[in-house]
C-alpha cells in the first residue's frame, strides 16, 4: 500500500471522528459529544437545525447517540485495516463504503454530502487503485 494511500486513509478516519464529534475542526470532539451525550443542548440545537423540543424526544436522541458511535467506530475500523491488518484491500472496500453511504445521503438529503462525506474517501479509492 502507498504512503499516499495511507495518509489519505488516516485523513478518512479522522474525518469520521471529526464528524463523529463536531462540524468545525476548531472544536474537533464536540459533534460526537452533541450527538452522543448531549443530544438537547442549545449548541446542538443550533448545529443541527433542530428546535431543543424536537432534540428531547427520545427517538431522536436515540438516532443522534447510534450516529455517533457509527462514525466512531467507522474510524476504528479505518485505522485497525490500516495499523494492525495492514490490508489495501479492507481500506478499499472501507472507502467504498463511505462512498456508497454519501452517495445515498446525497440523493436523499443534500446533495453536497458526497463531497463533504465521501470526497477524502474518493480520494483515498483512487490513490489505492493505483
Amino acid at each position: 500500500m502507498s504512503i499516499i494511500t495511507e495518509i489519505l486513509a488516516v485523513f478518512v478516519a479522522l474525518e469520521f471522528f471529526y464528524i463523529m464529534y463536531l462540524e468545525t475542526f476548531a472544536e474537533f470532539f464536540y459533534i460526537m459529544y452533541l450527538e452522543t451525550f448531549a443530544t438537547t443542548s442549545d449548541k446542538t440545537s443550533q448545529v443541527f437545525q433542530m428546535s431543543k423540543e424536537e432534540l428531547s424526544r427520545d427517538s431522536v436522541k436515540t438516532l443522534f447517540k447510534n450516529q455517533g458511535v457509527y462514525n466512531g467506530l467507522i474510524s476504528i475500523l479505518i485505522l485497525l485495516a490500516l495499523f494492525v491488518f495492514t490490508s489495501k484491500i479492507a481500506i478499499m472496500i472501507l472507502m467504498g463504503y463511505i462512498i456508497l453511504v454519501a452517495l445515498y445521503g446525497a440523493i436523499t438529503s443534500n446533495p453536497k454530502i458526497l463531497l463533504m462525506q465521501g470526497g477524502l474517501a474518493i480520494l483515498t479509492l483512487i490513490s489505492a487503485l493505483f
